[in-house]
């Protein structure tokens, strides 16, 4: 296949107005197929707009209880008229859509993103691993794993992961989508983005020789929805730009098309990804044990 079209949603979402969110992100969607998009993808969170939910939870009562019914009151699942009408939406307009909202699943809240493909079906269902336990989101249970799904296009399949924000700064959560197969990653997002959280996406894509497709939230500080194509050198071996777009801070639907058989054939011919690993002496990557300085899993609660 050619190309991989994907629509970066950077919009804003509002925690008490969900009819109006629904609305908003179905003129955004057309506005996307409208441009060639195969797959949407929006900011994390983004039923309730994540900062909007971790500031109410800051100025409501410290009482664990009282933070869970908050919580209880905003999370959605699967079957709610939020996830059905971006069902109906992918379908109608024939186009994938990668949507986030804080899930309830066994009377567990997650921060979660579902990617439903240009037929309606949901084909994958993640939730996010590491989760920002030093803050509010300590409420949320983590995720269990990483997926990959084939995704169906108009131009072919793609094999597609998810990781969520916080998950970019650990490289394990990209190096194990990798292994599993992925060749683009999906990567909502809710946070102010520097050049130094741009720079642990494209050591990402770099040491794994995949896209990355990363949606934000408007707004100062904020901002910045980018796509790398994973491709780090050229044929004659000197370094290029992944760059295939990168947002300014304004709200609004930004492009990018992954040429995937030069990806596929880049995979092919170079050297970072699976095949020079070490496996053997990586054991120290599976001890839970965490020592000073880095144990902070005792400090209060705190906005990020």
């Amino acid at each position: 296949m050619k190309s991989f079209n994907v629509a970066l949603i950077q919009i804003y979402s509002y925690l008490m107005d969900q009819n109006f969110n629904l609305q908003v992100a179905e003129e955004y969607c057309k506005i996307a197929k409208n441009n060639g998009a195969d797959l949407v993808l929006f900011p994390e969170m983004w039923n309730v707009n994540y900062e909007h939910l971790i500031n109410y939870l800051n100025m409501s009562s410290s009482v664990e209880e009282h933070m869970e019914k908050i919580l209880n009151s905003y999370a959605i699942d699967q079957n709610s008229d939020f996830f059905l009408k971006f069902k109906y939406i992918a379908k109608s307009l024939e186009m994938a859509v990668g949507i986030t909202y804080l899930s309830k699943e066994d009377g567990k809240f997650k921060n979660t993103v579902s990617i439903i493909d240009r037929h309606g079906e949901t084909i994958l269902t993640y939730s996010k691993v590491h989760t920002c336990d030093f803050s509010y989101e300590s409420l949320f249970t983590p995720g269990e794993d990483f997926y990959v799904a084939d995704l169906d296009t108009k131009n072919g399949v793609i094999k597609i992961g998810a990781m969520i924000c916080y998950d970019r700064e650990f490289p394990e959560s990209a190096r194990i989508l990798m292994l599993k197969g992925a060749e683009v990653i999906l990567v909502p997002n809710s946070c102010p983005m520097d050049d130094n959280r741009i720079s642990q996406l494209k050591a990402r894509a770099f040491e794994n020789m995949l896209g990355i497709a990363m949606t934000n939230y408007p707004g100062e500080e904020y901002g910045h929805s980018l796509a790398l194509d994973g491709m780090a050198y050229s044929e004659e071996g000197k370094a290029r730009n992944m760059f295939l777009v990168e947002a300014g801070e304004a709200q609004g639907v930004y492009m990018a098309s992954f040429d995937m058989e030069k990806l596929r054939e880049y995979r092919k011919t170079e050297t970072w990804g699976n095949a020079f690993r070490k496996v053997a002496t990586y054991k120290k990557l599976l001890s839970e044990e965490v020592e000073e300085p880095f144990d902070k899993r005792k400090i209060p609660y705190k906005t990020i």
